[in-house]
């Protein structure tokens, strides 16, 4: 309770350095465990919401979630791994040097602790939510994947962006397995796509950045005109899968052919990305998104339509 201070003759309470403590450890802990990337798993959700069984399957509801939280654990201790192996490199990263290992407020022994921890929790959560063999195979695919990312096919030039682009599709996967519902080949097809789209963009967005200094070895193998190139042919690509998803008769039939009026909005997307992409010369797509108001209100106007015409039509 505040009080006043007879010596001083100020409010007693919390200083506001006692304050700042609590809230270090708290944007410490987020640091360490990169929370802000595990809007990424939204994707589990994609097999329930478009199979139109967000309402009417509680069962399929609980099990979602529960794996949304065992991905984001499992892909925080992932993150964790990582930042260990470039702890020294990150120390000399104009950015990437405030990051809790590489600063010194975690010690890379607790790191690993804490790494070892969320992989367990994340196991038991998605036996939890499914104790089916598939979604418990699919999170461990994804584990495995990114930890011999983080302990050198990152150093791989087309392994790197493959690996990128499965973490994507392997989300999508998971929340297929956790529900039992199947996604279109058509809509995997567009998954795929525009993750590849979005890891050759994280590539050139590194690229761009740099203005012709140093960059990652791995980086260099790229040139600027094959990252451009094949970022436009899968940008097209998904473009042209997910307009054959929205117009498929099996898609047409369940929305009564309203879903085809979400394509515009998918274009609008595709394009305000692109060019948030070029102009700000970064890659990594939650920066992308989360430092671009317009990007996130057409992402929601595309949910809000979506979920409208799946539920509401």
């Amino acid at each position: 309770m505040i009080g006043w201070s007879r010596r001083a003759g100020r409010p007693r309470g919390r200083s506001r350095s006692s304050m700042e403590g609590p809230l270090s450890k708290i944007r410490t802990i987020a640091g360490l465990l990169r929370a802000k990337h595990w809007v990424k798993n939204v994707l589990v959700f994609f097999p329930i919401a478009f199979g139109g069984e967000l309402l009417g399957n509680p069962g399929g509801l609980r099990a979602t979630a529960l794996g949304f939280v065992a991905l984001s654990l499992a892909a925080s201790g992932v993150y964790i791994v990582n930042d260990i192996r470039d702890a020294e490199r990150d120390r000399l990263h104009p950015v990437k040097r405030s990051r809790p290992i590489a600063s010194g407020a975690v010690s890379p022994r607790a790191a690993a602790a804490a790494s070892a921890a969320l992989f367990a929790a994340s196991a038991a959560l998605s036996v939890a939510a499914c104790p089916a063999p598939a979604p418990l195979l699919c999170l461990a695919a994804y584990v495995a994947l990114n930890l011999g990312y983080s302990f050198g096919l990152k150093h791989l030039a087309i392994v790197d962006i493959a690996i990128l682009a499965a973490g994507y599709f392997i989300r999508v996967l998971y929340g297929s397995c956790l529900t039992g519902i199947e996604i279109s080949a058509w809509m995997y097809l567009t998954v795929i796509s525009l993750s590849f789209y979005l890891g050759l963009g994280k590539r050139k967005g590194e690229l761009d950045a740099a203005h012709g200094g140093p960059v990652r070895p791995v980086v260099e193998k790229y040139p600027a005109d094959f990252l451009s190139t094949n970022m436009t042919v899968f940008f097209a690509l998904g473009l042209v899968f997910y307009s054959l998803w929205a117009t498929d008769p099996g898609t047409a039939a369940k929305t009564s052919g309203h879903m085809t009026v979400t394509i515009p909005i998918v274009f609008l997307i595709c394009l305000r990305y692109s060019l948030v992409l070029g102009r700000e010369g970064q890659g990594d797509p939650i920066e992308v998104v989360l430092g671009d108001r317009v990007l996130m209100a057409l992402l929601a106007v595309f949910a809000a339509a979506v979920l409208a015409i799946v539920y509401a039509g």
